[in-house]
């Protein structure tokens, strides 16, 4: 697997200057993200972002502007408290302990060791979900994924196949380190041991693969449960201000859905008959009345268990109290060219795109 890895990895960014922040970085980014989405995340992240003590000083609009479209936002908030108690309790300098590592915001056993392991040559092992695959496929391995025995022995799996001592973080075509076997295992998942139609005849782990033996790679690992998604249908407005210049917006605030980034307003809690009703409940939050007008655009996207289709109106402020009317503090109007400087929810940036294309 490592002669194959020498060979055949990818070349990332991140692989080039295997730094402790320049892994953690990738691997957070990594998260529930594919590599090619990730990248140009990674490049422009680095390049504002360049130490961990610009990223503990960034303040968090800043960031969530560069993390804007990776979506899972918690992430970054985790990254950003981190960075801050590395410059507090550290240095500002990446702690190379696995216990200072693993008690940082956001940091658990996996991301603690990829990062120790791949930029130290630390010998900790590495269990995501490429490595689930491929430790499952090569001991056979039928146990359900999200239960914890399944886990707790792939673990033990992904220890016991690490090289015996601590390495160097090395070159990818000549490391043969703890920290190399990690990356060559998660790149075999990524390349060659896919979910489906995995490509075993150019493994070059076939041999000892027992799901190949068997013929089980297609059925191994075992599936986890699958979501059982709820349709529900909510409803946005775009009021602009008297000269149509400028869009009513708001910061989202914590306990919400995207808190911390901007958006239109918004009704998102519950089941909600009509654009109508809508509206109605939008008067209690601005303190004035609203008036729906035409369709702006309709989208379908997905959050946690939820299908939702979007229904998108422009509206207005009555007529009565659009003279004297202010919105409510932390709201306001802006621009489109504000907006663009804002960051926004995928779809709130979906609709600033929409109002750009109709002016």
């Amino acid at each position: 697997m490592l002669d194959w890895f020498a060979s055949n990895h990818r070349v990332l960014p991140w692989r080039s200057d295997p730094q402790p922040y320049h892994v953690w970085v990738s691997e957070i980014m990594l998260q529930q993200t594919q590599v090619a989405t990730v990248i140009p995340y990674y490049e422009r992240f680095l390049k504002q972002f360049p130490t961990v003590a610009a990223l503990a000083g960034a303040d968090e609009s800043t960031l969530l502007s560069h993390w804007e479209g990776l979506g899972y936002y918690r992430r970054a908030r985790s990254m950003h408290a981190a960075a801050k108690q590395i410059c507090e309790r550290h240095d500002a300098v990446f702690p190379t302990t696995f216990d200072d590592v693993i008690n940082l915001p956001g940091i658990g056993r996996y991301t603690a060791g990829a990062i120790l392991s791949i930029s130290q040559g630390q010998a900790f092992p590495v269990l995501e979900g490429n490595t689930q695959r491929v430790y499952s496929r090569w001991v056979a391995m039928q146990g359900v994924l999200s239960e914890k025995p399944t886990l707790d022995l792939l673990w033990q799996l992904a220890e016991a196949m690490l090289p015996k001592q601590n390495g160097s973080a090395g070159d990818a075509a000549t490391g043969r380190g703890p920290g190399i076997f990690n990356q060559a295992a998660m790149e075999l998942g990524a390349l060659i041991c896919t979910p489906r139609s995995p490509k075993c005849d150019q493994c070059p782990v076939r041999a000892s693969c027992c799901a190949q033996k068997l013929g089980m790679q297609e059925t191994i690992p075992g599936k986890v449960k699958k979501i059982d998604y709820e349709d529900r249908t909510e409803f946005a407005f775009v009021i602009a201000n008297r000269d149509q210049s400028q869009f009513l917006v708001r910061p989202i605030p914590e306990g919400e859905r995207w808190a911390g980034l901007w958006d239109f307003p918004r009704l998102t809690t519950g089941e909600i008959e009509n654009e109508s009703v809508a509206a109605t409940q939008l008067h209690d939050t601005l303190a004035t009345p609203i008036s729906v007008g035409d369709p702006l655009m309709s989208m379908k996207h997905a959050v946690t268990k939820y299908r939702i289709r979007l229904n998108v109106f422009r509206a207005n402020v009555a007529n009565g109290s659009a003279r004297r009317w202010k919105p409510p503090a932390p709201w306001k109007f802006a621009t489109l060219a504000e907006l663009d400087e804002l960051p926004m929810s995928v779809t709130g940036r979906k609709i600033a795109k929409e109002l750009s294309k109709s002016r």
